[in-house]
Formats: structure tokens, sequence, C-alpha cells
């Protein structure tokens, strides 16, 4: 730790830690991974205007997030199964954010429950959610998280199937025997020992989501709703018309389609869209903090860090 000077060399000792297969799971991104690598590239052409002699002896990197004070507007996005990056997985997650005063977006697919994760002490913690095609499964997660202190949901809109991740067909990745998704249990959820997150997901989730649905969520739960899976103005302007409480610009990690624009690309044409109705968030290959800067001069309310996550 001694040797560590930023956030993207604990990706290396990562790699050498994990088994391939699951290194590949976390590290890898849809087909050509185009948009992966775009997410990263596009911060280097965006550059500063320094301004001098302005007096920065007094600093102050709280704000706030849907009325939650926060320490700093760098939060944690949801990732998947972080049991296998460390045997603690969510739990350490989750006493990590709580001690940086921060915000955890635990995923839907955690290896830790809304229940244990909530067991960790205070903290400000959303859920992410997939609407599944059994809608009596989704609203039990959102109770769940409502009875647990979760303050917010994160619905997850660009993943009606599982993005085309070419390691993990080649590494024909399967869930590892130590894990199971906690948030499942007590559910019919079909597994086997061939089961893969791909087959498993695109059983589970409904292909038909769209914005009525959006509406149908308000309907379930009193906690605001942020829609992650956002790049175009067009879909900025429907979200708040379906009563979104805030938006996450997002390629999903660059996970589900390849060749969409690198997320630091697409906030300004999000931002300038929801003309200040909504906070705007974003996340992909957020690594520095001049890149949090970067995002939050573009008009980012906050951004939130997924990989550098799993890989600490």
């Amino acid at each position: 730790m001694t040797i560590i000077t930023n956030v993207t060399e604990f990706e290396a000792i990562a790699k050498e830690k994990l088994s391939k297969v699951i290194y590949d799971f976390y590290a890898s991104g849809a087909e050509d991974q185009w948009s992966m690598k775009e997410n990263r590239n596009a911060f280097s052409r965006i550059l500063f205007r320094p301004r001098i002699l302005i007096d920065v002896s007094k600093i102050d990197l709280t704000t706030t997030v849907l009325g939650f004070k926060t320490s700093m507007s760098i939060m944690i996005a949801p990732s998947s199964m972080h049991k296998t990056a460390h045997p603690e997985g969510e739990m350490a997650t989750a006493r990590a954010a709580s001690a940086a005063g921060t915000i955890l977006t635990l995923a839907t697919s955690s290896t830790y429950s809304v229940e244990e994760v909530a067991s960790t002490g205070p903290g400000i913690r959303f859920l992410q959610l997939y609407v599944y095609k059994d809608r009596n499964m989704t609203s039990q997660l959102v109770r769940r998280a409502e009875s647990a202190g979760f303050k917010a949901i994160v619905l997850t809109v660009d993943a009606p199937v599982i993005g085309r991740r070419e390691a993990d067909i080649k590494n024909r990745f399967t869930f590892p025997s130590y894990v199971t998704l906690k948030n499942f249990e007590g559910m019919v959820l079909k597994r086997t020992k061939d089961s893969n997150h791909a087959s498993i997901a695109n059983g589970l989730y409904d292909q038909s989501l769209n914005w009525k649905d959006v509406k149908w969520l308000q309907t379930i739960t009193s906690l605001p709703i942020i829609l992650k899976g956002v790049l175009t103005a067009e879909d900025t302007r429907l979200a708040i018309q379906a009563g979104a409480s805030g938006i996450i610009v997002s390629n999903h990690g660059a996970r589900q389609l390849d060749y969409v624009p690198a997320t630091i690309m697409a906030l300004e044409e999000v931002v300038q869209a929801a003309e200040g109705r909504v906070p705007i968030f974003m996340d992909g290959g957020v690594r520095r903090g001049t890149d949090v800067f970067k995002a939050l001069a573009l008009g980012a309310s906050g951004v939130f860090i997924g990989r550098p996550v799993v890989f600490s």
C-alpha cells in the first residue's frame, strides 16, 4: 500500500491476486470494448483553463446528494458480487463507504443481503434495482430496502438483456461455489453448476421494461428513484416527465452496448436537457481527482466509481 500513488494502480495488483476468470469478469467490457477504452480516453481530451491568484486556503469538498450530506462528490457505484474480490464482500464496502462519509449503492446481485449490509452500522445507502418478470420479487426487494433504511432506489435502465461480454464467454464464467446472491435467498432462483451471470439475469429481467414501469415503481415506494443508464437528451426529458428524482449518465461500465459515447462526452448533453430540474451524476472511467473535477465542471452533481472499488 505504501507504493500505491493512484487508484489505477490497484488494478495491476488485483490482476495478480484474482483468478483470471474473476479478474476478466470485472475488467472486461462488451464486444470490441471500444466504449470501455473510450470511457477513459475521453477524459484526456478535456483540458483545463486554470485561473490564478484565487484564495484556496479554505476548501470544502462536502456536498449534498438528494438532501443527504456527503464528505465528497465521489460515491460508490453498484457492482456485482464483491465477495469474489474479498471474503467480506459488500460488508467491507459498506463499512468503508460509511467511514469515508459517502454513499454506497448496493447492487441487487450482491453477495450480502440488504439486511446484512444495513447491520454494519449507520450510513447512506441506495439500492440498485432491476425490474424482474416477477414483479412480486421486485416489490419484495424494494420493501426490504425501505425497512433496512436505504434512502433511494437506483433503477438500471440499460440492461433489458446482459451485454455480450466475450471474455466471460471464452472463460465459460459461472458463479463460484462460495457465492450466493443473498438478496434472492428464499426466492425461486434457478441455478445449476453451469449457471452463469448472463443466463440467470436474462431469465429474471423483464425485457418489456419501459417508461410505464418507472411510474409503476413510484406506486410501490416513496423512496426517490434515480435512473441509471441515460445517455441522451431525449431520454433525459422522458426520465424527468416520468418522475425520476435524479439521473446517472452511464453506459454500464461499457459492459452492455459497445460503440456508445464515453459517459463524460454524453454528460453535457444530459445536463443541458435536464435544465436543473433534477441532479445529474455520472459513472464510467473515473480514476483521478481531475476526472471528478471535469465531471463537476461539465455540470454533474457527483460521480460514482465501480471497478476501482472491487480492485482495491
